[in-house]
């Protein structure tokens, strides 16, 4: 049974970092793709990353470009997103989620192409 556990939200002020666990079960990362996506009060879900299960290729939204980076523990059984530099607009509901595949393209890298959700981990910026 493929389940996704996002971990290591809370609260942090402008200008901090923390980082983002996503536990996989059931599948480790290489048949499946892993994407974080991020949801704010009021607005619609929204693409963070993507990496591709095979080869570890990222693709990073605009939005955090720069700020952000994803990786895959050697095990293969995590993704992890680090985010630095935050500001009170990255403040959401962050979601990972698992696509059956080796790769998961940029074109695709949307929250409609996944095929499984993690229940997500709330981050709030603020001082």
């Amino acid at each position: 049974q493929v389940q996704l556990v996002e971990s290591g939200g809370g609260l942090v002020q402008p200008g901090g970092s923390l980082k983002l666990f996503c536990t996989t079960f059931g599948f480790t990362v290489g048949d499946y793709s892993i994407g974080w996506f991020r949801q704010a009060p009021g607005k619609e879900r929204e693409t963070v990353s993507c990496i591709n299960g095979n080869d570890g290729i990222t693709y990073i939204a605009d939005s955090v470009k720069g700020r952000a980076s994803v990786a895959t523990t050697s095990a293969g059984t995590a993704v992890v997103l680090e985010l630095s530099n935050l500001e009170p607009e990255d403040t959401a509901v962050y979601y990972c989620a698992a696509r059956y595949g080796w790769t998961w393209k940029r074109e695709l890298c949307l929250p409609k192409e996944a095929d499984y959700w993690g229940q997500g981990t709330q981050v709030t910026v603020s001082s």
